[in-house]
């Protein structure tokens, strides 16, 4: 694989991560089912670990239960005694009665329903005639107020006369219509039962596709007519109102923000809903019918609380799907969105959830990607999961402490979708990218960045590019002279071991080795991988190279050979790095200023009388680095002045301050200077200042005229 499908594999994996990310937030525009689904399992899951304590709050269901069936008789109920039933409420102090039961047919056990049934003598019929009617009686019973009844809304469009007159909506911010549940038909009371009721409600639910109800509505709409639930005219009716108020955001993506009723300011969700927190069963929320009737509740379970009348009978077909498990009475889902409506506790997507999931999805993808791309398969993966834990802590979190529903179900799908893309690219990628890397630079870089290279592809660029690096450039001198005078196989034999040693020395610290040339060598630092600390790895490396070359000078004169001492010149500064040469060969080199004037820092230390100069430019990234001023060089062919130091062992504070005397043009730095001069014969940097003023100069600035 040559260097451009490399690059172009390289790129395709960088945009993975966008892909992942952009499949999410179509995913999350779309919402399928099987989204819906997993979200909702999530949510359930919240339920069930932190369920709603129950507090005694004023609601009761009076439950048309299995034994009320046994001891009453079958449904439907003679209307006689549905208004024993209300007038038993009404006289222990109901603050309203709520049938969660429609009325649609007349009671076939009024008198004039069994006369045409029985067909009876004159007499009979004379007799019957003078009994009231069974629905008169029950609706004179409603008419003494209090009295919600309820009705069902249907998709198709047989509609029952449905009152409307108990109440009027305000409507704030715009219509709520398009926002609520539509239905086009209803199954409501008889006409003269709505007439005498207090109110009129849907029962409907609109549950989610797994049959579990989640949420319950406060209005919907029939026909594009605004309709309450049971739930709201239970709320408006108890507190005797006449006003709803609807709060709108009217635009795109809006919707119902909240429902005022009476005392009570309602968050909901955009179709006007409540969501539903759930607790456990609890026996004190619900009265048994037949108790009731026969007296055998206390006054104070039902006096100032709102009843709702429903059946948990199984042959009555009213049991739902709970979200913590089994059914339950379907009017208990209105009794809880009462319980928490009076109690002030909702559950809520607050209106920064949406924008908080979309960051969440795009940081979140992007991040994972990018960290899956270009670290290790172990670090990514825990980095991956550590994101996902926090995305389920956080959701837990709002839940449980906060009671706020946050959907993270879509953000981690597209973090675990990220990671795995980008993961197999990887993986597929890997060993072709380590075989190029290892072919194509095993011929020039040190062995330990050729294995991080490996690793670390991504890190290598081919073709010129501009980039900060330090460099050392050694020379040795003599070599010419000595290599004349002995033999020239040993000759050879010396600077190839020589040679060897220096470029270990380089490897050593991570160096690259640019080029040899003769006896000299260049090594440069922070290229082709970037080095943050190159200066320093640079600094170090001359320490080292001026130490091992100074003890093999000192071997090589024990047995008699002339070798000379190697002179080094350390700069930084910002070249241009990459392959040169053509398609028969080529080279990894760095060109630039910075390197030639790494030469001629080393040239340098001959007029200087030094072994090395390190510039400013490497010294200001090495801390800790023990070095004394030579000056302020202006190198041959240069104009402006570079700042050069030379390392020592230890701090030199008679020189530093001879030298801060020279810098300040202070007339007694001369004198200063000779006596170093004199009291160190054998320190070339006194010397050469005192040359210096002897010559009619003075300053830190240094002029050289030569290479």
């Amino acid at each position: 694989m040559n260097s451009s499908e490399f690059f172009r594999r390289l790129g395709l994996g960088a945009l993975l991560p966008l892909a992942a990310v952009i499949a999410g937030l179509g995913i999350y525009q779309a919402d399928p089912a099987p989204v819906q689904s997993l979200r909702n399992a999530i949510f359930d899951q919240y339920q069930r670990l932190s369920p709603r304590t129950y507090l005694d709050a004023p609601v009761r269901v009076a439950d048309i239960d299995d034994e009320s069936l046994a001891r009453l008789g079958q449904w439907p109920w003679p209307r006689l005694q549905l208004a024993a039933l209300v007038d038993t409420l009404r006289e222990n102090g109901a603050a309203a009665v709520i049938f969660d039961v429609t009325f649609p047919e007349r009671d076939r056990t009024s008198p004039d329903s069994v006369r045409k049934v029985w067909k009876g003598s004159a007499g009979l019929n004379a007799e019957l005639d003078r009994l009231p009617d069974h629905d008169e009686l029950f609706a004179q019973s409603i008419g003494k107020g209090g009295v919600v009844l309820g009705f069902a809304l249907t998709p198709d469009t047989s509609t029952s006369l449905l009152s409307t007159d108990t109440y009027t909506v305000s409507e704030l911010g715009g219509s709520p219509l398009e926002f609520l549940y539509s239905f086009k038909g209803s199954v409501a009371s008889l006409p003269d039962l709505q007439k005498a009721a207090a109110g009129n409600g849907a029962f409907t639910f609109v549950a989610d596709t797994d049959g579990i109800v989640r949420r319950v509505p406060l209005f919907q709409s029939l026909n594009k007519q605004i309709v309450p639930s049971l739930s709201a005219e239970a709320l408006r009716v108890a507190q005797q109102g006449d006003t709803y108020e609807i709060d709108t955001l009217d635009i795109s993506g809006g919707g119902v923000q909240r429902v005022t009723i009476g005392e009570f300011s309602i968050p909901t969700t955009s179709h006007a809903e409540v969501w539903l927190h759930y607790t456990r069963p609890v026996p004190q929320r619900t009265l048994p019918v037949w108790k009731i009737l026969a007296g055998e509740i206390p006054r104070d379970q039902i006096e100032d609380r709102i009843v709702l009348i429903g059946t948990s009978a199984q042959g009555l077909m009213d049991l739902r799907f709970s979200p913590l498990g089994g059914s339950f009475p379907g009017v208990e889902a209105h009794a809880m969105a009462l319980e928490q409506i009076i109690g002030g506790e909702f559950l809520q997507r607050p209106d920064w959830a949406t924008g908080l999931e979309i960051i969440l999805l795009v940081m979140g993808g992007l991040l994972i990607g990018a960290i899956a791309l270009h670290t290790p398969a172990l670090v990514s993966a825990l980095l991956a999961t550590l994101v996902l834990g926090g995305f389920a802590w956080g959701g837990w979190y709002l839940f449980s402490a906060k009671h706020l529903l946050l959907d993270t179900t879509v953000p981690s799908m597209t973090v675990l979708f990220s990671f795995m893309l980008t993961s197999v690219y990887r993986h597929v990628s890997a060993e072709l990218r380590q075989r190029w890397v290892k072919q194509a630079f095993s011929r020039y870089v040190s062995p330990n960045l050729v294995a991080y290279l490996v690793d670390h592809p991504e890190s290598l660029q081919l073709g010129g590019r501009r980039q900060e690096c330090s460099f050392i450039f050694t020379d040795l001198a003599g070599f010419t002279n000595l290599m004349e005078k002995i033999d020239p196989t040993e000759a050879v034999g010396l600077l190839n071991h020589y040679l060897d040693e220096m470029i270990a020395i380089a490897f050593k610290h991570e160096g690259t080795l640019d080029r040899i040339v003769g006896d000299a060598v260049a090594v440069i630092f922070s290229a082709p991988v970037e080095q943050a600390d190159h200066r320093a790895k640079a600094f170090n490396c001359a320490l080292e190279m001026q130490e091992y070359s100074n003890r093999y000078m000192i071997e090589a004169n024990a047995r008699g050979i002339a070798f000379g001492m190697t002179r080094i010149g350390v700069h930084s500064g910002e070249v241009t790095v990459g392959n040169f040469g053509g398609s028969t060969i080529f080279d990894y080199r760095a060109l630039g200023d910075p390197i030639n004037t790494a030469a001629r820092l080393e040239s340098v230390n001959k007029q200087l009388g030094t072994q090395m100069c390190v510039s400013e430019a490497t010294l200001s990234g090495c801390p800790g680095a023990v070095a004394r001023p030579v000056g302020k060089l202006v190198l041959k062919g240069k104009s402006l002045p570079l700042m050069v130091y030379q390392p020592v062992s230890e701090p030199d504070p008679e020189y530093a301050a001879a030298y801060r005397l020279m810098a300040d043009e202070k007339p007694e730095a001369r004198a200063v200077f000779e006596a170093l001069a004199q009291a160190r014969p054998d320190d070339p940097l006194p010397k050469f200042h005192l040359n210096r003023f002897n010559n009619g100069q003075s300053g830190e600035v240094i002029v050289f005229t030569q290479k």
